[in-house]
């Protein structure tokens, strides 16, 4: 049973949903343990990105007429260094077409900065893609990165979108390495908040990050574009405060800044027990609202907006300021508090502006958690007529 509505206390939990589809089913909890890696480094050096270490069934199995296999694959992390990523390959159990399967990489929504907090270690995994079952039925391979640091060990790069970007890339690569899979090189992204950060940025990378791979398009629904903008909107609510512990928690990992410069003095412990919980379910989230009480007054010694470091990093992890030239699809909930449509709109016009051809569709009485799910068929069906060299919709010329 999909959960359709939220007690008050949930609601107060709005922004910590930043970057979140709100649980698929009801009852689900994550998997708490990570499978075995079971990958040397000098594994990982020597091998190729997209070269896939090791295949899994997929925990809960495939959907109906469906295969699905949990993966470890090589990509690279910010610094340039080869890592191992985990992620899920999803496509039809029938034979393929002679020219193969185009692929549409998936990109998911904030589930937490600790490892555990993988969605492919979710036994619903299925359940938390909007437009699975109709991308199927089309005949794409689905992949579905979980990130670094997410399902394997390392550090997430939360909100990193050069990191992201390479996992959905590589993603993509490793499905093609999938005998069975059949996949072509090319592809498009559909992503969800974070995930629709993360396909922004793959649009700016894609083309020479993997020249061999053909980017076709980008969907994403109600995407964090100006993270400056997010995170000041919610500045110092609970909820705020606790998406705020998760990207400073994450960011002094991969950027290496001392927490200690940014946080008020006794607040730490307090702070990484928030920044490191995990938000993919009902449970999940009230816990988080619990930990996160303790930081409803103010836990930093400024604003991080304006500490210039930390805007630093805001600015260069907001898409565009690298051209993307395919078009985009976006979604946007009237409703939505989180990603507020105003943010997104300003993004739009911005792609518009820069010649980006848009497809802007504005959904009525939509919250953040639901716009992928209320959006997930148009999204699909403009991906496929994209793929089909159809004429591109474009709202920029109105």
């Amino acid at each position: 049973m999909r959960v359709r509505s939220f007690s008050p206390v949930c609601r107060s939990l709005s922004f910590l949903v930043l970057l979140t589809l709100a649980f698929a089913t009801g009852g689900t909890q994550a998997v708490a343990q990570n499978l075995k890696l079971d990958v040397s480094p000098a594994q990982i050096r020597k091998a190729k990105p997209g070269y896939v270490f090791h295949i899994y069934p997929q925990i809960g199995g495939a959907p109906a007429n469906a295969k699905a296999f949990r993966i470890i694959y090589r990509s690279t992390n910010l610094k340039g260094e080869p890592i191992a990523v985990s992620g899920t390959v999803i496509y039809p159990a029938g034979p393929a077409p002679r020219e193969g399967r185009d692929v549409i990489a998936w990109a998911h929504y904030t589930t937490g900065v600790s490892s555990r907090c993988a969605p492919g270690l979710l036994p619903n995994l299925s359940g938390t893609i909007p437009g699975l079952e109709d991308m199927l039925k089309r005949g794409y391979v689905v992949v579905a990165t979980d990130y670094e640091g997410l399902g394997t060990p390392g550090v997430h790069a939360y909100l990193v979108g050069e990191s992201e970007a390479r996992s959905v890339i590589d993603s993509v690569r490793a499905a093609r390495n999938l005998k069975g899979a059949h996949a072509t090189n090319r592809f498009a992204v559909w992503g969800h908040s974070q995930g629709g950060h993360a396909a922004l940025f793959t649009g700016e990378i894609a083309a020479t990050y993997a020249p061999e791979l053909k980017l076709v398009a980008i969907a994403t629904a109600a995407p964090a574009t100006d993270l400056v903008e997010l995170l000041r909107a919610q500045k110092g609510t609970i909820a705020g405060n606790s998406l705020t512990a998760m990207a400073l928690l994450s960011w002094s990992r991969t950027y290496n800044f001392p927490l200690k410069s940014v946080l008020d003095e006794g607040v730490e412990p307090q702070f990484e027990r928030v920044g490191q919980s995990c938000i993919q379910s009902l449970s999940q989230m009230l816990q988080t609202l619990k930990l996160a009480q303790p930081l409803n007054k103010a836990f930093l010694r400024a604003d991080p907006t304006d500490i210039p470091e930390l805007r630093e990093l805001m600015l260069t992890n907001s898409p565009g300021r690298r051209p993307i030239n395919v078009p985009v699809f976006i979604a946007q909930g009237t409703a939505d508090t989180t990603v507020r449509p105003e943010i997104t709109l300003a993004f739009g016009k911005a792609l518009c502006q820069n010649g980006t051809p848009v497809t802007m569709r504005m959904l009525k009485g939509a919250s953040h958690s639901f716009a992928a799910e209320k959006s997930a068929y148009a999204a699909v069906t403009w991906m496929h007529d994209r793929f089909l060299g159809k004429p591109t919709p474009n709202d920029c010329k109105r």
